[in-house]
């Protein structure tokens, strides 16, 4: 049973249609780890031209979904409650399979080290049981609040 579904992912952190990509967070232990998924279905817009014939989910969105996870970890905080955490580096990226429609992207993000306003966290989505893709992401969160 998810703990978080579309509609408070988007209480939490400022993304949208066309590019939010999370469904929901099945499992969340805030400032510690995330468990997150995506369905993947053959609607994606960026099916249309990434390829046709063989429709491949762009690894740069599975960073891009990472990302996102990582904010709704970070923005659970009490500290960063109501603020926009920002994408600040990726290291490390690797891609170990194609990730296709039909396929449900689970990610698993945990906070390696928060400091003021900074921190970086692990990622690894999964198909199953096999390793779609891994890296590690740094963030910066805004001093403003959101509006």
């Amino acid at each position: 049973m998810a703990i978080m579904n579309a509609k408070e992912i988007m209480e939490l952190i400022p993304n949208r249609y066309p590019i939010l990509f999370i469904d929901r967070v099945e499992e969340m232990t805030p400032g510690e780890s995330i468990v997150a998924t995506k369905n993947v279905t053959i609607n994606e817009e960026y099916f249309q031209g990434h390829f046709p014939g063989n429709p491949v989910m762009p690894g740069v969105l599975i960073i891009e979904s990472m990302a996102q996870v990582a904010s709704i970890l970070i923005l659970s905080s009490p500290q960063f409650e109501h603020k926009t955490a920002y994408l600040g580096s990726i290291k490390n990226a690797k891609f170990r399979r194609m990730v296709e429609p039909g396929d449900v992207l689970t990610f698993h993000v945990t906070m390696d080290k928060v400091r003021d306003r900074t921190g970086s966290v692990s990622c690894v989505a999964y198909v199953g049981d096999e390793k779609a893709c891994e890296t590690k992401l740094t963030f910066i969160v805004d001093r403003q609040e959101r509006a």
